[in-house]
């Protein structure tokens, strides 16, 4: 009999461990093409590695971050930068400590930061590869010269970074120079990527890895005195699916170590510009990188 009931419980202990390996991976994501699309890169990889994994996109920055911290999803990408600033207040962090800072102050949360893509998606700003060769400028150090030097060069930005703390003003601060009231056209982000390449104005407020830079051959004004904040792409997921799932570090970390800022900017052009599907762009740089077949 006792061997018996013994053999009972082992059978209803292997069903309930069952069970809980059949519980997918709540997947989260934020709600524009970058964030969206490496969420898909992870859903097809980890599916592709016998994970069933549901992913709810579209969230609000708020919104998901309360999700990961009330378990109504289990793991997402987010930017180092902004989480240090918008969640815990606490900025001026060096780019190289950020994910050591973030596991620090998100203990309490019981959530980990794991291995950092090489995707730096930040402010920057962009121009005409022509333009810049014309006026000689490969940094915002050169572009302070020339406007102090009385050169007429209109910036397109938007409202938020126009008005903002941490936006146009102290950056004009901090590189010494000040663009006329004349030469500033506010406009929507959106709008700011047709306007340059249109010639509309000679610089534009970017995304720096937004898919329209390559696609319309933009270069990128090295911002030398690192006045914007990096915003590092970090998968983070919570202790519970991590001890339940040890395997997810490394597949995570097969992601992460293959993504960086140009090759992101390419993926997105393919959603933004070339209007491929996500989940096409996904399974062909799943296939590129060898992680599927």
């Amino acid at each position: 009999m006792r061997s018996f009931i013994s053999a009972m419980v082992a059978a209803m202990l292997s069903a309930i461990a069952v069970g809980a390996d059949a519980e997918p991976i709540k997947l989260g994501s934020k709600a524009f093409t970058e964030n969206i699309l490496v969420a898909e890169i992870t859903k097809q990889y980890l599916e592709a590695k016998g994970f069933e994994a549901d992913l709810r996109s579209g969230l609000g920055s708020n919104v998901i971050r309360e999700a990961i911290v009330s378990r109504q999803i289990d793991l997402y990408w987010e930017y180092t930068g902004p989480a240090l600033v918008n969640y815990h207040k606490t900025p001026g962090v060096p780019r190289d400590e950020m994910v050591a800072k973030l596991n620090e102050l998100d203990a309490a949360n019981r959530l980990e930061w794991l291995d950092s893509s090489e995707v730096n998606d930040t402010y920057a700003l962009a121009m005409r590869r022509g333009t810049a060769e014309r006026l000689g400028l490969r940094t915002t150090s050169d572009l302070a010269a020339a406007i102090n030097a009385g050169k007429d060069i209109t910036l397109g930005c938007n409202a938020e970074f126009y008005g903002r703390k941490d936006g146009l003003m102290p950056m004009q601060d901090a590189y010494g120079f000040k663009f006329p009231r004349r030469n500033i056209v506010r406009m929507d982000s959106g709008l700011i990527y047709q306007a340059l390449r249109d010639g509309q104005v000679e610089v534009g407020l970017v995304f720096s890895t937004d898919g329209r830079i390559p696609a319309f051959d933009f270069v990128l004004l090295e911002d030398d005195r690192i006045y914007h904040i990096p915003q590092v792409m970090t998968p983070v997921a919570t202790e519970e699916v991590l001890s339940a799932h040890p395997e997810l570090k490394a597949l995570l970390k097969d992601i992460s170590g293959r993504l960086d800022s140009a090759g992101m900017a390419r993926l997105n052009a393919q959603v933004d510009v070339e209007k491929q599907t996500t989940q096409k762009v996904a399974a062909e740089f799943l296939r590129s990188e060898g992680l599927i077949q």
